[in-house]
C-alpha cells in the first residue's frame, strides 16, 4: 500500500472539521461504552459475541473516518476522546490536540511529548 503525504492542518482548518470530528468521536466513545457493558455483562467472556463483534467493526470504520480527514484517534482507554491533528508550528512538525470535552482547538504537543506536553498554541497561529 502506498504511503500518503501527512496532511497538515492550520488550527483554523482543523477547526473547520469539528463538528464532524466530534460527532465521529462521540459515536467512538458510544461503541467503546457498549463494548465494555456487554463485556461485563458476560464477566469478560466475550469469545464470538456478535453485538461485540458488530460494534468492534463500527468502531474501526469511525477510525477510518478520522484517517480520512487527516486526524488521528488517540484515547485507547476510550474515556474523553482525544484527536491529534498535524501541524507545523514555529517550523517544526507538531500534533494539534483535542479532547472531546474542548469546545475548540486550542492546545498542541510536539511529535513525541503526547498530551502531558500540550501547550496553548501561539496568537499568531490562530
Amino acid at each position: 500500500m502506498a504511503q500518503t503525504a501527512t496532511k497538515y492542518f492550520t488550527p483554523q482548518e482543523a477547526r473547520k472539521t469539528l463538528p464532524l470530528v466530534r460527532q465521529i468521536v462521540r459515536d467512538i466513545l458510544n461503541n467503546a461504552f457498549q463494548v465494555r457493558t456487554i463485556a461485563d455483562s458476560l464477566s469478560g467472556d466475550t469469545g464470538s459475541n456478535d453485538e461485540i463483534d458488530h460494534l468492534t467493526r463500527e468502531l474501526n470504520s469511525f477510525m477510518r473516518e478520522l484517517e480520512e480527514i487527516g486526524c488521528s484517534y488517540k484515547d485507547w482507554d476510550f474515556q474523553v476522546g482525544l484527536v491529534d491533528f498535524p501541524s507545523i508550528i514555529d517550523d517544526k512538525e507538531v500534533l494539534l490536540c483535542w479532547r472531546s470535552d474542548e469546545d475548540e482547538i486550542l492546545f498542541y504537543h510536539g511529535i513525541d511529548e503526547g498530551f502531558a506536553g500540550r501547550k496553548l498554541i501561539p496568537k499568531e497561529y490562530l
